[in-house]
């Protein structure tokens, strides 16, 4: 499918990790990582919302297009709705999201939100995949999904669901079996209207509580299609420890 662009949101000033676009890895930006794999998912055309001079300075000859957004954006929902403004889509361009912090995110993954969005007819589409552990269950940085029969989201949640309540009653050392459990993956497709709706709806409850934006998205009403990732995605980099865990894997893959 190449009927897609791909949207990155690259925010210089990160909480965790000062500058993370442009940290080095493997002697390279991050964010240049993250564009070549936006690049190899063969979208018609590759985005970096930037807030920073020198973000677009590290992109040069990368070959995407650079959209220098507000540095006051509170999302990168926000900061992709001025991008897709900037750009010009029309509104039934689908656009995907990929974090600016997914150096090694599949070309493959990229492309399935984007077919699940179009085939679903969903208001938006995301990734999951098994949940491996218990560990990972427990863990409130890992983000859970329940999903319906159809496979659109009921919930997202940092909390482990849904709860195994007989299993859990006699350990929680391990997962019991039947494979009932999904770790959200933050990559979403959307097409450009609905980009520019879901950025002007006012944050809801739920996102408060539980500090995740989709949940806007469910409390409003319209629906979220989830797919199974066709291929791992090792995790994103937001702290130190992440960048040099990044930089082991790259190793591997040299």
């Amino acid at each position: 499918m190449t009927g897609f662009v791909v949207a990155i949101p690259a925010r210089y000033a990160a909480t965790r990790l000062p500058g993370k676009p442009l940290r080095p890895l493997g002697g390279e930006p991050l964010v240049l990582h993250v564009a070549r794999r936006a690049l190899a998912a063969g979208a018609r055309e590759v985005w970096v919302a930037a807030d920073d001079p020198r973000i677009v300075e590290a992109l040069t000859g990368s070959g995407v297009h650079i959209a220098m957004t507000s540095p006051d954006h509170a999302s990168g929902t926000d900061r992709l709705a001025e991008c897709a403004r900037i750009a010009g889509w029309d509104a039934d361009t689908i656009v995907v999201n990929l974090q600016g912090d997914e150096p090694f995110a599949p070309a493959s993954g990229i492309r399935t939100a984007a077919e699940t969005l179009a085939r679903s007819g969903a208001e938006m589409a995301t990734l999951a995949t098994p949940v491996e552990d218990a560990a990972m269950l427990l863990d409130p940085n890992a983000v859970k999904v329940v999903c319906a029969a159809n496979g659109d989201a009921l919930y997202f949640s940092r909390a482990p669901i849904p709860w195994p309540r007989d299993a859990f009653a006699r350990s929680r050392e391990a997962l019991p079996a039947g494979g009932h459990w999904l770790r959200h993956i933050g990559l979403y497709a959307y097409r450009a209207g609905f980009l520019q709706h879901f950025a002007a709806l006012p944050p809801g409850r739920l996102e408060r509580i539980e500090s995740l934006e989709q949940l806007r998205v469910l409390e409003a009403g319209h629906r979220i299609a989830v797919a199974l990732a066709p291929e791992p995605f090792p995790p994103g980099v937001d702290t130190e420890e992440d960048l040099a865990r990044a930089e082991r894997h790259l190793a591997t893959l040299r």
